[in-house]
C-alpha cells in the first residue's frame, strides 16, 4: 500500500510525479507534471486530491515554478514564484490547506537570499518538508485516535481520507488504518460518495490493500445502518475548520453527521492543524467549490439524466460543530467548546 505515494519529486528531472487518482481501482497510473500550469491543473481536474495531498502538491508547484525559470535573476524567480502561487491557490478554493502551503513557502521566500540556484534549492527543500511532515503528522493522528476507541469497532466513513488524500497514510482512514495495526478488530461501512464515488473507488481500494474488512453503501444508506448494526463511531476528514468548530468536508458529510447525531452515535473529525482556520469564525464564511454539472448528469461518461437537467453541484457541505463530538488532530484531541481547545492545538503551549 504504502509504495503508491501520491506524489513524489523526480530529481532526475526536475518534475512532479503525481498518482492519478481518476483511473483508480482499475488502473495505477502516474502523471508528470513539468511546471506549475500542470500542477494546478492536476488540482482542478482532481488528479491529484484531498485536503493535504493538494497542499504539497501545490508547494512542489512553487518548486516546479522556480527550476522553470531560467533568468539569473533572483527578482524575476521571485515574480515568477509569485506568480505561481496565485495561479495555484485559484485551482481549488476550499481546502485552506492549498493556501497554508503555498503561504509557507512564500514567507521561506521572503526572507531568503542568495543567488538563483540557492533560492531553488530553497523552496525545493522547503516543498518536501510539508510532504515529510504530513506523514508523520497522519500518524500522530491515528495513535491521539487509539484513547478514545473501543477494542471492537464499527466505523462508518465518508469519502477518501487515507493515503490517496494525503501524501501518505491518511488522516480519519489512517485513524482506521491505525486500529487495525495495533490489533483492533476493525469494520468499516464505506461510503460510495457521489458524485465522484471516492468512497466506492478509492477507499474500498486502500481498505482491501490493507485487509481491513468493509462494506460499500450508497450514501442514503447510512442512517438505516446505524439503525440495523451496531455502530461505534463515524469518523470522516475534512477540508477547512472554522474558530468554532464548523467544518467543511465532501458533500454528504452534514446528512451524515445529522443521521449519527438522531441514533447516538459519536462523530469524529480529523484532520491536521493545517487544516484549522482560525481566521474566519464560522463555517458561514468558508467558500463552497462548485463543479461541473457533468459529475451528476454523466457517470464515467454515460449519461444517466434527461439532456439538459439543471444542477447544483456543490463539492462540500458544512457541518455545524454542536454535531461534532470530538477533532482528532496530530497535536491531541480537542472537545467543544471547540474555540477554546482548537486554539490550543493550533498554538500549543
Amino acid at each position: 500500500m504504502s509504495s503508491y505515494r501520491t506524489l513524489q519529486w523526480d530529481d532526475r528531472t526536475n518534475t512532479l510525479v503525481l498518482l492519478d487518482q481518476r483511473f483508480l481501482p482499475h488502473r495505477i497510473q502516474f502523471v508528470t507534471c513539468e511546471d506549475e500550469q500542470q500542477t494546478a491543473e492536476s488540482i482542478r481536474n482532481m488528479t491529484i486530491r484531498g485536503a493535504p495531498a493538494i497542499g504539497a502538491a501545490a508547494a512542489f508547484g512553487l518548486a516546479l515554478a522556480a527550476f522553470r525559470c531560467t533568468s539569473s535573476n533572483p527578482q524575476e524567480i521571485r515574480e515568477r514564484i509569485e506568480n505561481a502561487a496565485r495561479q495555484l491557490a485559484s485551482a481549488r478554493p476550499t481546502a485552506v490547506n492549498l493556501q497554508w502551503a503555498l503561504t509557507r513557502v512564500l514567507n521561506k521566500l521572503a526572507t531568503a537570499e542568495g543567488n538563483p540556484e540557492d533560492l531553488r534549492r530553497l523552496i525545493l527543500e522547503e516543498a518536501i518538508q510539508i510532504a515529510e511532515e504530513d506523514v508523520q503528522i497522519n500518524k500522530k493522528i491515528g495513535l491521539n485516535a487509539l484513547q478514545i476507541l473501543p477494542e471492537e469497532i464499527n466505523f462508518i466513513h465518508h469519502c477518501n481520507t487515507g493515503a490517496l488524500a494525503t501524501v501518505d497514510y491518511g488522516t480519519a482512514l489512517g485513524i482506521i488504518r491505525t486500529a487495525h495495526e495495533h490489533g483492533r478488530k476493525v469494520f468499516v461501512f464505506v461510503d460510495e460518495t457521489r458524485p465522484r464515488l471516492q468512497g466506492a473507488k478509492l477507499t474500498a481500494w486502500e481498505l482491501q490493500q490493507l485487509g481491513i474488512p468493509f462494506k460499500v453503501i450508497v450514501d442514503g444508506a447510512s442512517g438505516f445502518v446505524m439503525k440495523r448494526f451496531r455502530i461505534d463511531a463515524v469518523v470522516v476528514g475534512c477540508d477547512r475548520v472554522a474558530a468554532n468548530g464548523d467544518t467543511a468536508n465532501k458533500i454528504g458529510t452534514y446528512n451524515l453527521a445529522l443521521a449519527a447525531k438522531a441514533h447516538g452515535v459519536p462523530f469524529y473529525v480529523a484532520c491536521p492543524t493545517s487544516t484549522i482556520d482560525l481566521r474566519i469564525t464560522s463555517g458561514d464564511q468558508i467558500p463552497i467549490e462548485e463543479r461541473e454539472a457533468e459529475e451528476i448528469t454523466h457517470l464515467e461518461g454515460t449519461p444517466i439524466c434527461p439532456q439538459g437537467t439543471a444542477v447544483f453541484n456543490p463539492a462540500f457541505d458544512v457541518t455545524p460543530a454542536e454535531l461534532i463530538t470530538a477533532i482528532i488532530t496530530e497535536n491531541g484531541v480537542c472537545y467543544p467548546p471547540f474555540i477554546h481547545s482548537l486554539s490550543g492545538v493550533v498554538h500549543p503551549a
